[in-house]
């Protein structure tokens, strides 16, 4: 009689525990410093690595006049893509996209003093 109730116990406990939400995951929705594989892992969007034989972190998206790269298919940057609202300033090109090296500067395009 013990064991059944133990069981029921132990199951209702994991369910609980599987049904609680989670402001962090281990997989996705990671924070800024943190190893990813994608960007869509990161909370900010942008898997970052300085190097091809670096590790990738999760690192805010690029601010206005920072260095920036367009999106990218891959998901992994050497510069991040820009914040909401903001636009990427660089060259785009087959070679450039491919080797991930089409960095350009974010800037605002609805702001008359940028143009």
């Amino acid at each position: 009689m013990a064991l059944p109730l133990r069981l029921l116990l132990t199951t209702l406990l994991i369910t609980l525990a599987l049904a609680a939400p989670s402001e962090r995951g281990l997989i996705f929705n990671l924070d800024t410093g943190e190893l990813c594989l994608q960007s869509v892992q990161c909370k900010s969007g942008c898997c970052q690595r300085d190097t091809g034989l670096s590790l990738a972190r999760c690192t805010p998206k690029a601010a206005e006049t920072q260095d920036c790269s367009r999106k990218s298919l891959y998901g992994v940057y050497y510069k991040c893509p820009c914040e909401s609202g903001l636009t990427c300033d660089a060259d785009w090109s087959i070679v450039g996209s491919i080797t991930n090296t089409d960095y350009g500067v974010c800037y605002d395009k609805n702001d008359p003093t940028t143009l």
